[in-house]
């Protein structure tokens, strides 16, 4: 568990990081084998000693004498097993993070068992068509809602072709950034909006309509998570532009569910949020049938960066998958890969190609005790 300082807080609509927080889960297998996974623990900024004792205290026993060669499998089961003692405590959500942790942490056990990238053993199963990809479009995210020119225009200079900022900050706010970056960028450049759940659905078509104008190539999450469907439908039709969402949503019922209803244009499941890797290329997969591209979500350390960036190439080379452009240590000190026109190109290290420094990092961890 690791927790670095920053000299400017990450703001959203949301809420703020006034550090960065990283839980990174390590699974040993008796044959010798091993994998990493990451824990999501943005929010609160308390979660991630919460999800690390957790880990300790209910996970790690379930875990052992487990078989570690289907991480699909074994992922179905520790929900399956853990699922009414995350009711009872009413956290499915931080059950299903480290869940996720776990998922991510076999497949790389499984790509390094393998020999090969995880981004080929993903890419070798039928279900994605069979041809080895290692390449995936990126963009810049989580700029503003401060300097948003200036930042977008350093992300430009390090590679990025596409960009995603921060909005929900009031109209003139909103308005003056799209202004600032569109003249910074220019008219054709490739920028995305976040609103990170900041409107009701009474008022979300209004701001939409305030930065259409700026052509964004997707609004984010202008609605809550939990809004119903029906409402989301209704906003698509009225605001016109592609709509984006899934960091959020949990379960594959709420994947399916959103994806027929068919309101999202881009689809963002998060590995570290909910189903790892497995679930997630199944979202991908259905997003696909559905006509949803899919985009995953990231905005933590370098593992769980590395396996969005793994699944995301293995599918094709449709679709973005977000790199943070805020300064975290953990990530950048853990992996930090080039961009080149807008591209990472994965290398063929097996596995997800990542093995953190830890002695590296030892300044940054936080000591935690299982309860």
């Amino acid at each position: 568990m690791f927790r670095a300082p920053i000299a400017v807080p990450v703001t959203a609509a949301i809420g703020r990081m006034d550090n960065r927080p990283a839980v990174f889960l390590r699974i040993t297998a008796k044959d010798g084998a091993w994998g990493w996974g990451e824990v999501f623990c943005n929010f609160p900024q308390v979660g991630a000693e919460h999800r690390a004792r957790l880990v300790d205290s209910m996970f790690a026993p379930l875990l052992v004498g487990s078989a570690s060669d289907d991480a699909a499998a074994l992922s179905a089961s520790l929900a399956a097993r853990t699922r009414r003692v995350a009711i009872q405590c009413g956290e499915p959500g931080p059950f299903a993070q480290i869940i996720g942790a776990v998922d991510q942490a076999l497949w790389d056990m499984a790509a390094r068992r393998a020999g090969v990238p995880l981004w080929k053993l993903l890419s070798q199963g039928a279900a994605t068509g069979g041809a080895p990809h290692n390449r995936v479009r990126v963009y810049a995210s989580g700029l503003g809602p401060e300097q948003v020119a200036t930042n977008a225009l350093a992300k430009r200079a390090q590679g990025y072709a596409a960009f995603k900022f921060k909005i929900g900050f009031g109209p003139e706010k909103d308005r003056a950034n799209f202004i600032a970056i569109r003249e910074a960028l220019g008219d054709d450049a490739t920028v995305m909006v976040d609103a990170n759940q900041a409107w009701e659905p009474d008022t979300a078509a209004a701001r939409i309509a305030e930065l259409a104008p700026f052509k964004p190539a997707w609004v984010e999450e202008p609605l809550a998570a939990d809004v119903p469907v029906a409402q989301w439908q209704a906003l698509a039709k009225e605001c016109g532009l592609p709509l984006a969402a899934g960091e959020n949503l949990r379960g594959m019922p709420a994947f399916s569910e959103a994806l027929a209803a068919g309101f999202l244009s881009f689809v963002q499941p998060d590995v570290a949020k909910w189903g790892g890797v497995s679930g997630c290329r199944d979202v991908a997969l259905l997003g696909q049938q559905q006509g949803a591209v899919f985009c995953p979500h990231w905005l933590g350390g370098g593992i769980g960066l590395a396996a969005s960036l793994h699944l995301r190439a293995a599918l094709g080379p449709q679709g973005y998958a977000e790199v943070d452009a805020n300064p975290n240590p953990l990530r950048e000190d853990v992996f930090m890969p080039a961009v080149r026109d807008g591209w990472v190109t994965l290398g063929d290290a097996p596995g997800l190609g990542v093995e953190p420094d830890l002695a590296g990092l030892a300044h940054l961890r936080v000591v935690h005790h299982a309860a």
